[in-house]
């Protein structure tokens, strides 16, 4: 008769590998948290200012807005964040370039879609280029004319900032995916972190065009 094992023995069991989160993807959420600090500062500023300026009696907005063409490029950069969105799922299904005919959007890979996305993200910049001549040169609104012009155009100035960043992130991973010669993983990556990037810009811009468009 064999030995007596005890009921309270515990057999080891191996252990599978655990699955870790990626850095660079957990770096920059970290990164894009700091960024929503910065971005609350200059709304937290535009509140004040707009508080005081209208408790004096002064009148608020202090320009004529755009608010079609302001609406125009909101519309274009909101739908580049989808376009944005569905080079990521090309991208998780390793898929680099189109696999059809390039009217063919539906088999289009992360090429085409982050180029359209990227051609959507520098209408937005140039037509909020074209706003900022149409205040300067029409309206005589600057920087310096006024609170209002002040914090307009620092509020709206270093959004743009931020999407021309998703610009030039958008051309480098581009290029990388032209370098490379086979798929690899820290495409995929890149790919991922400019997506988290590039809808951040979109929210905030959200944010913005409410408080200063619509709400005044």
């Amino acid at each position: 008769m064999g030995p007596v094992v005890s009921a309270s023995t515990e057999v080891a069991q191996p252990r599978g590998i655990t699955s870790r989160p990626n850095l660079v993807s957990v770096g920059t959420i970290i990164w894009l948290s700091s960024e929503l600090m910065f971005f609350a500062a200059l709304f937290a500023m535009y509140f004040t200012i707009r508080s005081v300026d209208k408790g004096m009696g002064q009148a608020w907005p202090k320009a004529h807005l755009d608010l079609f063409l302001a609406s125009i490029n909101t519309t274009v950069l909101l739908l580049s964040s989808v376009t944005c969105q569905m080079g990521v799922f090309a991208v998780e299904r390793h898929q680099i370039r189109r696999a059809g005919n390039i009217l063919q959007f539906w088999r289009w890979g992360l090429r085409e879609w982050y180029v359209l996305s990227f051609l959507m993200g520098l209408y937005f910049v140039c037509g909020q280029g074209y706003e900022y001549l149409d205040l300067i040169r029409k309206q005589h609104v600057t920087i310096a004319s006024s609170n209002y012009g002040s914090v307009f155009f620092l509020t709206t100035g270093f959004h743009g900032l931020h999407v021309t960043g998703g610009l030039v992130a958008f051309l480098f991973l581009l290029g990388r995916t032209f370098a490379a010669k086979r798929f690899t993983l820290e495409q995929q990556t890149s790919a991922i972190v400019v997506s988290y990037y590039w809808h951040f810009v979109d929210v905030v811009w959200i944010g913005l065009f409410t408080t200063i468009y619509l709400i005044h």
